[in-house]
């Protein structure tokens, strides 16, 4: 069976996984999840493997790291010997791959390291999984609502059987992990899912992404970078509420299938700052604040993705974006030094920022 869209109101037996390695699970996403699970289902053992990037920090699991079921194996998805090694040793029965390059700003300048990262990465997890393909019983593959490209129509929601039209390199390394996914699912018949998810934020998150980036900077009194006139929408979705969303998939969803995660909730990048902007109680300051940079070489306009299959599994997004943001906003300034230096993160893309208006670049 090939990869399907989902059915609103599609059922399955619960999956009960004994041995799960999570890759990526240092990073933002990948670590909350996994601190979900571990906490909420001790007896499955927890097998973390990940290469502790720049963006990546072991803080980021520490409540888990001393737990009875929890490994950590520092290591790079893309070494053969070692997933086969860590799939063989401690008998994986079940792979969540959420190890990626994931900053669309530094694809624009670094596309061969996302597709060594996200192609090939995927690709020697596949082929891992195939040589232990007796004891593998689920492999979920985590990609991005990016795939689907821009859209268009206000009213369009993409759906799981809609085509792929990726306009930057990230998210085509992205489109073209999801078919090596598809391709062993059909060639060898890998027991594999698909997610496509949202913008998402919270604590933890690494502070190059949109909203900790502004965090930090309305935090130092610095001007938050916004590309082209800040119109460009996205949906975000808590964080706890995409681990949540992982827990019904692993536990619920259905081999061959591909489930959207997201939010119906939409606002502009400018939205976002003036939300911030809101809680800082710096409203009266929005125009020394912001500081518009030219804009991406192509910047999607809006993703809107429709959510109605993991719904039929159960899942409902519980965290409004207003609740989300400040749970965030505090968490950032409870701990200013969590990520050490991170002067080189809150710049605008290197290629955009040049400390001058939109309006003074283009002279």
């Amino acid at each position: 069976m090939d990869h399907e869209p989902v059915k609103k109101k599609q059922k399955a037996m619960d999956y009960e996984p004994k041995v799960i390695l999570l890759t990526g699970g240092a990073g933002f996403i990948g670590s909350c999840v996994m601190v979900h699970l571990v906490e909420k289902y001790p007896e499955t053992q927890m097998i973390c493997l990940d290469k502790l990037d720049y963006c990546a920090s072991v803080k980021n699991f520490e409540q888990i790291q001393n737990h009875k079921s929890f490994r950590f194996v520092r290591g790079d998805i893309t070494s053969a010997d070692l997933v086969n090694h860590v799939i063989g040793t401690y008998k994986v029965d079940t792979v969540m791959h959420f190890a990626a390059e994931s900053h669309v700003d530094n694809s624009f300048g670094n596309s061969l390291g996302f597709t060594h990262t996200n192609v090939l990465g995927t690709h020697t997890l596949l082929e891992a999984a195939k040589a232990h393909i007796t004891q593998i019983r689920r492999f979920i593959h985590v990609s991005t609502d990016e795939v689907y490209g821009e859209s268009n129509s206000v009213d369009q929601r993409k759906v799981e059987g809609d085509a792929l039209s990726p306009t930057n390199p990230y998210a085509a390394s992205k489109a073209a992990a999801e078919f090596m996914v598809k391709s062993y699912r059909k060639s060898f018949n890998l027991p594999t899912i698909i997610t496509r998810g949202n913008n998402v934020y919270g604590p933890r998150q690494y502070p190059e992404k949109l909203i900790p980036k502004f965090i930090s900077l309305l935090h130092r009194g610095q001007p938050c970078p916004l590309h082209g006139d800040g119109s460009n929408r996205r949906s975000f979705l808590f964080v706890q509420d995409v681990a949540e969303a992982f827990d019904v998939i692993l536990r619920k969803g259905v081999i061959g299938t591909i489930y959207n995660i997201g939010s119906d909730y939409e606002i502009t990048n400018k939205g976002v700052l003036q939300e911030l902007l809101g809680l800082f109680d710096l409203q009266h300051k929005e125009e020394e604040l912001v500081r518009y940079v030219r804009d991406r070489p192509f910047n999607d306009f809006r993703y809107h993705i429709n959510t109605e299959g993991l719904e039929g599994l159960g899942w409902k997004q519980k965290v409004q974006f207003a609740e989300g943001l400040k749970i965030t906003k505090e968490w950032y300034l409870a701990r200013p030094d969590y990520w050490g230096n991170i002067s080189s993160a809150l710049f605008a893309h290197p290629n955009n920022d040049t400390g001058k208006s939109v309006d003074e670049q283009e002279k």
